[in-house]
C-alpha cells in the first residue's frame, strides 16, 4: 500500500527506542493508515466521531506523529525541546549552554522555547512539542497545563514547583543552606536579611523557607522581604527599602545570584563595605559571580550535572529503558557552599 501523504518511513518504524507506529494507531482504531493522518494532523474529510477514536487509540498508545513526515526538520537528527522562563535572566543561557553541550555529545539539536517572553506561551509550548522528540525544562506552576499541551512527547521537568507529572531533576539546597548558615554564624553576622521571591500561591519560596529556618535555629532572626521578581532591579530596590528603614543589616542570602548583584549594588550606593559592613550571598553559582568585585559567595547548582541527567531521563523515556512518571523518572542534584570574596 502506498503511504500517504504527510506520513514517513519514520511513522513505521523511528529508530529511537520503541514507539507506537501509525500501524498500531490504525489497527486499534479499525480505520486505515489515512484515517490516522488526517485525525492526528486535523484534516478535513473525517466524521468527529472517528477523529475521537483515532485521537484516544493514539493518547492510548503514545502516538507522535513524525516531524520528519511532516517536513519540520530534515535528515535524521533528533530533536530536543528546552523550556525556559526568561532569556534575561542570566541563568536561562547558562542552563541553555549546558543543555547543548550535553546535547551535541549525543548527536541531538536544540530547539529552545522561552515562554517568559512569548506572546503566546500556552502556543510556544505546544509548538515546542509538535517539533522536538523529548521537552525539558523549566514549568513552574503551569507544569500540568502545559504536559497537557505537549502531548504524549517525554518530559523531564527541571526543579519542579511540586509533584512532577512525568520525569523530573529536583534541586535540593538544603545540606548547602546549613553549610550557609554555618558559615555566617562562624562569622559572626547577628542580623541577616533574606530578600525571598515569592513560590508557589504567593508564599514564600522552598529555598527562602530553608534559609529563614537554619538561622533561626542557630538564635538568628532574619527579616524576610518579598522581592516583586528574581531580578538585580527588584533586589537593589528591596534592599534599599530596608536600608532606608534604619534596621541594621550585616547579611544579605539572596533567592538567587542575579538578586543578590541587584543587593550588592544598592548596599555600595549606600556606603556600605562588602563583606567588611555587610556580607551578600547569591544562589545558583552563575558564572558571572566571578566576575564582580568582590567575587559572589553563593550555593551553587551544577548545570551541566543537570543538563546530564534531564537528557539521560529523557532519552531513555523515549526509548522505554526509564518509565515515563514515577520515582524512576527522577534524579536529584545537591547545591554546594562556594564561599568568595562576598562572605
Amino acid at each position: 500500500m502506498a503511504r500517504p501523504a504527510g506520513v514517513s518511513d519514520d511513522d513505521a518504524d523511528s529508530g529511537v527506542g520503541s514507539r507506537a507506529t501509525i500501524i498500531d494507531v490504525a489497527a486499534a482504531a479499525g480505520v486505515s493508515r489515512q484515517t490516522v493522518t488526517r485525525a492526528v494532523n486535523g484534516m478535513p474529510g473525517i466524521a468527529a466521531a472517528t477523529k475521537e477514536r483515532v485521537l484516544a487509540a493514539a493518547e492510548a498508545l503514545g502516538y507522535r506523529p513524525s516531524r520528519f513526515g511532516r517536513g519540520l526538520v530534515t535528515g535524521g537528527t533528533h530533536q530536543l525541546g528546552l523550556v525556559v522562563d526568561d532569556l534575561r535572566n542570566p541563568y536561562s543561557p547558562a542552563l541553555a549552554a549546558a543543555v547543548l553541550r550535553r546535547a551535541a555529545g549525543r548527536g541531538w539539536n536544540v530547539m529552545l522555547a522561552d515562554v517568559g517572553l512569548a506572546g503566546d506561551s500556552d502556543r510556544s509550548v505546544q509548538d515546542l512539542g509538535l517539533q522536538s522528540d523529548v521537552v525539558i525544562g523549566h514549568l513552574g506552576d503551569r507544569a500540568a497545563e502545559w504536559i497537557g499541551l505537549l502531548g504524549p512527547v517525554p518530559v523531564v521537568e527541571l526543579d519542579p514547583a511540586g509533584p512532577t507529572v512525568r520525569g523530573g531533576v529536583r534541586f535540593d539546597p538544603a545540606a548547602a543552606v546549613e553549610d550557609l548558615a554555618d558559615h555566617l554564624v562562624a562569622v559572626g553576622v547577628e542580623h541577616p536579611v533574606v530578600l525571598d521571591v515569592a513560590g508557589a500561591a504567593g508564599g514564600p519560596s522552598h529555598r527562602g523557607t530553608l534559609v529563614v529556618d537554619a538561622l533561626r535555629r542557630r538564635g538568628r532572626a532574619p527579616e524576610t522581604v518579598v522581592c516583586s521578581a528574581p531580578s538585580a532591579e527588584a533586589g537593589a530596590i528591596a534592599l534599599a527599602g530596608v536600608l532606608a528603614g534604619g534596621r541594621p543589616v550585616d547579611a544579605v542570602v539572596a533567592f538567587n545570584d542575579v538578586v543578590a548583584l541587584g543587593a550588592l549594588g544598592a548596599g555600595r550606593r549606600a556606603g556600605l563595605d562588602v563583606p567588611g559592613d555587610m556580607r551578600v550571598v547569591g544562589v545558583d553559582g552563575l558564572p558571572l559571580g566571578a566576575l564582580v568585585t568582590p567575587t559572589l559567595t553563593t550555593l551553587a547548582v551544577d548545570l551541566d550535572e543537570v543538563a546530564g541527567h534531564a537528557i539521560d531521563l529523557a532519552l531513555g523515556m523515549l526509548a522505554g529503558s526509564v518509565p515515563r512518571s514515577g520515582p524512576e523518572a527522577q534524579r536529584t542534584v545537591r547545591h554546594r557552599l562556594l564561599v568568595r570574596g562576598s562572605a
